[in-house]
């Protein structure tokens, strides 16, 4: 695991049994991860047909690894750690909760004061957020000592990254069962204080911008600007082809949210407002900077 700023060295063990609220892309492929390792896993959702699409989200995740021969056991195996709830009082035995919604901070706020709720005195609760500032989430909450973000990114089964990141009541326990946690998914972690962006989304979102204003402004087509980036600085993907897969919508809204914290340097450019406006969300859609 990667040494950083917190004493990971503490014999902190992993987590046994983790709940996860909220079963989309993120949170479908987070539960991959965790039931892969053979964590005991709870999965939470608003409604039965949400629980429907997000085991759907699971099982075609998990055959797909099996046939790449990630899988060291059967996926019908694998998935007999799941449990399923629309009840939140089904994490009463998790370890650690991590919420996966959208980053919609009212919906964030008003899950994880009702997950606090539920949850054992001594459980982790972490958030899953890509840009949202932990402070804000954590104002309600009446243990925030044990509230921790955790960043996964997509797809989550094949990227490595875990940012973890700490507000000031954060204790040094709450991190070294992440840390933990982390290590027991072969995920490598970096640790971040709570700051618009952190680390990974404030970079990243500079160069999307950046990118999109170069197509704006004539300067290259998206494929050179990407084919630039990863063979000259050996990026894995471009930044025009990468806002196509995290989704234009989603970029629109971080960018929109760090302008305002942040300063005009992360002010969506036309382009990119023109194209979520148009439905150009990238392939989700299948139509963004390429053709999907």
């Amino acid at each position: 695991m990667t040494e950083t700023s917190t004493d990971v060295t503490a014999t902190a063990p992993a987590p046994t049994s983790v709940g996860v609220v909220g079963g989309g892309t993120m949170g479908s492929g987070i539960v991959h991860v965790l039931l892969a390792a053979g964590i005991e896993t709870t999965l939470i959702e608003a409604d039965d047909a949400a629980l429907e699409r997000g085991q759907a989200l699971i099982s075609r995740s998990l055959d797909g690894a099996q046939a790449r021969g990630k899988l060291d056991r059967s996926v019908d195996e694998v998935l007999s750690g799941l449990t399923t709830s629309t009840d939140q009082g089904a994490l009463a035995d998790a370890q650690v909760v991590i919420e996966a919604v959208p980053e919609i901070p009212d919906l964030k706020i008003r899950l994880l004061t009702g997950i606090e709720q539920h949850i054992a005195s001594d459980a982790v609760l972490a958030t899953n957020t890509s840009s949202l500032s932990l402070r804000s989430l954590a104002e309600p909450l009446r243990h925030p000592e044990r509230f921790v973000g955790m960043h996964f990114f997509n797809p989550v089964p094949a990227q490595v990254l875990l940012e973890v990141i700490k507000i000031p009541a954060t204790n040094a326990e709450t991190l070294q069962r992440v840390h933990a946690l982390a290590d027991a998914l072969g995920k490598e972690t970096i640790e971040i204080n709570d700051s618009p962006g952190f680390a990974t989304s404030r970079l990243g979102v500079i160069v999307g911008l950046e990118a999109i204003r170069m197509v704006e402004e004539g300067v290259a087509s998206p494929e050179d600007i990407d084919r630039g980036m990863v063979l000259g600085y050996r990026y894995p993907i471009g930044p025009c082809r990468l806002g196509d897969l995290v989704g234009h919508d989603v970029r629109l809204g971080i960018a929109e949210y760090l302008a305002a914290e942040l300063g005009e340097r992360f002010e969506p450019p036309a382009l990119l407002r023109q194209m979520v406006a148009e439905g150009k969300l990238g392939k989700k859609t299948g139509q963004g900077f390429y053709t999907w």
